[in-house]
């Protein structure tokens, strides 16, 4: 997989230099190594329940908590990516789990449902990747996307990634006023497809996915193959921080065979104003080799975590906090991600 975005390295760098954004929010003070200052509060936003968001959000919150001193950061359940962006730009959180495509649209003013530029929004690390997946009944006789026509597909909650995926992808295909989407989160969408309610659900979220694997346990589920149309209809040209993906087979309950799709990186983002000792901390905490082993214990997403791969697949610039830190590994930090 490509290491940055080269094709959209130049239209970044217009970008920052034209960038005049949201308001970053009130910028955080230094935390202080004294035993005993009082504790300071961060939020960090998850996702949707059922997501991987929530799931990385969650450990990655304990970790800083434990081992940065005098530091409290809590995970709460979020809308998603867009809905993160806006809460980073406001100043309503701290870090958040963000798409790598939602965060260069947003920054670059380019978010087609929102008339919003989150132009400050800076990255952290990138954490791990999140195909697209449509998942159907095993038995059913959808077997193209143009077999979607006139289902009922649960494509999200509003804010989320996934729903602004599934949107880019089906109108990209003209396929998007052809069937019902329903604005459900992953957990809703899972259990309204084992009752029989939609004919299938999307998600965009590092495999395994929670919300699939509950539904494979309450019905025999298939994937669809979502790459074949993406790479037919120049879909990947048109939004080049996609890349192909593939699912192993064995991911899911009776999936025997591999699935070809496309994918988003998840980044772990954060307010600019933000100190730059915290966000060294937070990172040195999560990055330890201790901690990546938890992460990787918890969800095989984190597999591509690590700190030869921290800043790959950004596609926004990096926190000044964040290039010490990564410049501290030996990763050479070029000019598209220096703040």
């Amino acid at each position: 997989m490509p290491r940055l975005f080269p094709v959209l390295s130049a239209l970044c760098c217009l970008a920052l230099v034209a960038a005049m954004g949201c308001s970053s929010g009130t910028p955080g003070e230094a935390h202080s190594d004294n035993p005993r200052a009082k504790p300071r509060t961060l939020t960090f936003n998850g996702g949707p329940r059922g997501g991987t968001f929530n799931h990385f959000a969650n450990k990655m919150a304990a970790v800083i908590s434990e081992d940065v001193p005098n530091l409290d950061v809590r995970a709460r359940q979020s809308g998603g990516s867009v809905s993160n962006l806006l809460a980073l730009c406001a100043g309503k959180a701290d870090m958040a789990i963000v798409n790598a495509g939602d965060a260069f649209l947003g920054r670059t003013g380019k978010l087609r449902c929102l008339d919003k530029k989150y132009a400050d929004i800076q990255a952290m690390a990138f954490l791990y990747w999140a195909p697209a997946q449509l998942v159907i009944r095993a038995d059913s006789k959808i077997h193209t996307v143009l077999d979607l026509r006139g289902k009922v597909i649960a494509v999200g909650n509003p804010g989320s990634g996934a729903a602004l995926s599934a949107e880019r992808f089906f109108r990209h295909l003209k396929l998007w006023t052809r069937f019902e989407h329903l604005p459900e989160g992953y957990a809703e969408a899972a259990a309204d497809f084992a009752a029989g309610k939609v004919d299938g659900f999307w998600t965009l979220a590092g495999a395994p996915t929670t919300a699939v694997i509950e539904a494979a346990a309450a019905v025999p589920v298939r994937l669809m193959d979502l790459h074949e149309a993406a790479t037919i209809s120049g879909f990947y040209q048109l939004y080049p921080f996609y890349s192909r993906a593939t699912i192993p087979a064995g991911t899911y309950p009776g999936q025997t065979e591999p699935v070809d799709t496309f994918q988003d990186a998840a980044l772990w983002c954060v307010r600019p104003g933000l100190d730059n000792k915290t966000v060294y901390d937070s990172l040195q905490a999560v990055f330890s080799a201790k901690r990546l082993k938890e992460m990787r214990r918890i969800h095989g997403a984190a597999g591509s975590m690590g700190p030869e791969t921290g800043i790959d697949n950004l596609s926004i610039p990096l926190h000044p906090g964040a290039v010490h830190f990564w410049s501290e590994h030996r990763l050479e930090i070029p000019p598209i991600l220096m703040p």
